[in-house]
């Protein structure tokens, strides 16, 4: 009897060979697809029963239904936060139809307002908190809580974010159902993000000029943004610890140049929040712990090992120092790199179906040896990718990722 996809991902995790290498068709946030990509890839398939569910408001991403998932040679679903875009839970979903004019499934509360310059926005009350524009493909954050925040004072009366009894209820119920109804492995998005989170905050500009002009009011700002992330997982952590593998945490480092702060910078002022909150997940938990993080990230994976990163997404091999025979040959027996299967930005939205096989190819028989590889696409495959590039990407990684 063969393995199951769960076992296949955690013998990865414990980087040794399984049959084959594990494969993530949008188990996560940044492993996705868009809905408009999805609907074509959906009938080239010939599927038609079911509903689609637009999951991810903000990035405009579909989740991937059973039978997609089985015929893409999937091993990994996910377990979403209850309220993970706009404030808006997915305890009930209602049936919209998208700009395109897809038939989708979108949480309850989603009632975007259609504007006279043809973008629809997502209100708070009377405040716009996000926007698509007219041709856009994706909403973008206009609302920015700390923007006008300069004292103390006002980041103490900021709402850190916090793990609601609804959230809690949800997530015991739906970790054990996807444990028990299913034989995936299960990735569990959480977030707990630092760097980011500031920029969500204050916006990117302000943030970074923190960092820099008023260090001890964006360490302030970090230190009890660390507190409701641990206050979080004191909850979160037992609701799942025992349906779970691996726990999703985020802060996107890298640029495509290098990382977005100096490595000083890092150890000095993100490093310590990071350490505090992996530690705890450590300490509490056997789960592994998934850090998306884009870029060029080289100079930081150091760093990140010695706090207890074991998964390193999306491997941005295109990024500069983000060599992946260097990466594999450096930290590949201390990290799972879970993706880098084929560049997004440049040959599976723009090459032909013969370099896109190819390139998967030549991608996995790098990262593939020893195990500790789960292959997934670089980043989430956009509206314009037709589903003819999806099946060859999957179908070569399937067909190339046996070991012997």
């Amino acid at each position: 009897m063969g393995l199951t996809p769960r076992e296949r991902v955690l013998m990865a995790l414990n980087h040794q060979e399984a049959d084959r290498i594990p494969i993530d068709f949008g188990a996560m946030r940044s492993t996705g697809i868009s809905v408009n990509a999805y609907m074509r890839l959906r009938e080239k398939l010939g599927i038609k029963d079911g509903q689609v569910k637009l999951y991810d408001l903000m990035q405009w991403l579909a989740e991937p239904e059973l039978p997609i998932l089985e015929r893409l040679h999937g091993d990994v679903i996910q377990l979403h936060r209850y309220s993970p875009a706009f404030g808006l839970d997915i305890g009930a979903w209602r049936e919209w139809t998208t700009p395109d004019g897809h038939e989708v499934l979108v949480p309850h509360g989603f009632d975007p307002v259609l504007m006279p310059d043809g973008s629809r926005v997502v209100m708070e009350g009377d405040t716009v908190i996000a926007r698509m524009t007219k041709d856009g493909h994706w909403f973008d954050q206009e609302y920015h809580p700390l923007a006008n925040a300069t004292t103390y004072s006002d980041i103490d009366n900021h709402n850190f974010p916090t793990l609601s009894d609804e959230e809690y209820e949800f997530l015991c119920s739906e970790a054990k159902r996807l444990h028990d109804e299913t034989d995936y492995a299960v990735l569990a998005a959480f977030g707990g993000n630092i760097f980011e989170a500031g920029h969500f905050d204050f916006g990117y500009q302000n943030f970074m000029t923190m960092l820099a002009g008023n260090p001890d009011l964006a360490l302030y700002y970090m230190d009890k943004l660390a507190d409701s992330v641990i206050a979080q997982l004191e909850r979160w952590l037992p609701a799942v610890r025992d349906y779970v593998q691996i726990i999703q945490v985020g802060d996107d480092l890298g640029m495509q140049t290098g990382p977005q702060i100096s490595p000083k910078m890092y150890r000095e002022m993100i490093k310590p929040f990071h350490a505090r909150i992996y530690k705890y997940i450590k300490e509490n938990s056997d789960l592994f712990i998934f850090l998306h993080s884009c870029g060029s990230i080289y100079s930081l994976l150091p760093d990140l090992i010695e706090i207890g990163v074991d998964i390193i997404n999306p491997v941005q091999y295109q990024a500069a120092d983000m060599d992946p025979v260097g990466l594999k040959r450096e930290f590949g027996q201390h990290l799972t790199f879970w993706g880098g299967g084929c560049d997004t930005q440049h040959i599976l939205s723009h090459g032909t179906i013969e370099e896109i096989k190819q390139e998967t190819e030549r991608m996995v028989s790098i990262l593939a040896p020893g195990g500790g590889f789960v292959f997934t696409q670089v980043h989430n495959i956009l509206r314009e990718v037709d589903p003819e590039r999806v099946i060859a990407l999957y179908d070569t990684a399937y067909l190339h990722g046996w070991y012997r």
